[in-house]
């Protein structure tokens, strides 16, 4: 069986990283509605609004309650998200 594919995601705020390792899927509540970001996933920067980041990874999830935000995917498997 393959495993499953991953990618790096920070997500950090001013008082410090909150997140930083590898994650099989993170959804996240973007302006225009909730998406699920996923490994290789084409290159974006959109606005987060309030709600819940929901990190999954090894079958475990971590959940991040957000006011706002800016997510940036960019090539080479890194995704980050600025609070």
């Amino acid at each position: 069986m393959l495993g499953v594919k991953t990618f790096h995601l920070t997500i950090t705020s001013v008082t410090g990283a909150q997140f930083d390792g590898a994650a099989e899927s993170a959804t996240v509540p973007g302006s225009a509605g909730e998406m699920t970001i996923l490994s290789n996933h084409e290159p974006l920067v959109t606005t987060l609004k309030s709600g819940r980041i929901t990190v999954r990874n090894s079958g475990e999830n971590k959940t991040f309650d957000i006011e706002s935000g800016v997510l940036e995917c960019s090539g080479g498997g890194r995704v980050t998200v600025l609070l």
